[in-house]
């Protein structure tokens, strides 16, 4: 199998995590790709009509994509537990989508420092998806702490992921502040061998 990636995506590096937290990644080679909001690669955009990262070719040639669908089928095509079934299961994805909307709105507020303008960047709008941010960074410290600090699940990959990407892009946000039980979750996860395995350099 092949994935299209940039090392800079949270949503690339969410699935990259989960094939090392699976001990599976040698089994899918990474394909480098430069792609943005204004300039599709083009391998990328004839296997996914919406030329978004990550995307996975199988090897019958198909391809998925969303982050959300790609680790999904991972998960069951390795026999790993990342998402539990019963009742905790909604938790998980409940978990797992608020830190894909962290990733989301930071994103955004990267697109819009980077790729446009000074002189047509919208203040406001990035201040927005940071509002959105700080609102879902304040209610994992405060209401998602117990789960967090439970087995494994693609939840915890999501946020780990997602926070991670926070201080890489938009570090001076300082997300840590009023959020200590978070951070210090937070610190553990970035420490493991998935997260150093798939750093992103500096940029």
């Amino acid at each position: 199998m092949k994935l299209f990636h940039s090392s800079a995506s949270p949503f690339v590096r969410k699935v990259v995590v989960l094939l090392h937290e699976l001990d599976k990644a040698d089994d899918v080679e990474l394909l480098d790709v430069a792609s943005t909001a204004f300039a599709s690669d083009d391998a990328l955009a004839a296997s996914n009509p919406l030329a978004k990262l990550p995307s996975l070719v199988r090897d019958n040639g198909t391809t998925l994509y969303d982050s959300r669908v790609i680790t999904a089928f991972l998960n069951d095509l390795y026999g790993g537990n990342m998402y539990p079934t019963g009742t905790s299961r909604w938790e998980t994805l409940t978990l797992e989508a608020t830190g894909d909307g962290i990733m989301d709105s930071a994103v955004s507020m990267s697109y819009e420092a980077r790729l446009r303008p000074a002189e047509m960047q919208y203040g406001d709008w990035i201040e927005a998806q940071w509002a959105k941010v700080a609102r879902a960074v304040s209610v994992l410290n405060a209401r998602w702490m117990s789960h967090l600090s439970g087995p494994m699940d693609i939840g915890h990959i999501s946020v780990g992921c997602a926070l991670s990407y926070v201080d890489f892009r938009h570090g001076a946000r300082n997300w840590r502040k009023g959020n200590e039980a978070l951070a210090a979750w937070h610190a553990e996860f970035d420490s493991r061998a998935s997260m150093h395995a798939t750093k992103p350099p500096e940029a």
